[in-house]
């Protein structure tokens, strides 16, 4: 299981690697933001979930459970403050995205 959850953990920290990179290549503010989040919370669910199978037993999966359950509560709430601060910037008002 500690090769498993090695190999999962690998995988997270490869999808939080492209997601960073997405927050320098991509060019408008709703792009990086959907980077960030979406991206970064599939990575941190494998990290957690790969630790989990590393630490082995029933202590360490309900506590990965409620990571990724608090991760997950919180993750689209962070995601629509900045959305909404992005349509808030002049960036987006130019282009007519005004909620007036």
């Amino acid at each position: 299981m500690s090769t498993l959850g090695m190999i999962i953990m690998g995988f997270g920290v490869l999808v939080l690697l492209l997601a960073s990179a997405g927050l320098f290549v991509l060019k408008d503010a709703l792009s990086r933001q959907h980077a960030a989040t979406k991206a970064g919370s599939l990575g941190i669910v494998l990290i957690v979930s790969g630790a989990a199978l590393v630490g082995g037993g029933w202590e360490w999966g309900w506590r990965a459970g409620v990571i990724v359950l608090l991760f997950w509560l919180t993750m689209p709430v962070a995601s629509h403050v900045l959305a909404r601060a992005a349509l808030h910037s002049s960036d987006l008002k130019e282009t007519g995205h005004d909620d007036q």
